[in-house]
């Protein structure tokens, strides 16, 4: 991760996502994974675009 130009910003959104995984587990289907991510994204003010 040293070359990445925005460090700061990938750690604190691989972050995120490691702690919905520890939350949830596996076994759920992708569109619970992704609500939960966007609940925590908007939790921390993390700007982002769902897929459309």
């Amino acid at each position: 991760m040293a070359n990445l130009i925005y460090k700061d910003e990938a750690y604190e959104i691989i972050g995120k996502c490691m702690e919905v995984h520890n939350q949830l587990g596996a076994g759920f289907l992708e569109i619970v994974y992704k609500d939960a991510l966007e609940f925590e994204f908007k939790k921390s003010n993390i700007t982002y675009q769902r897929e459309k």
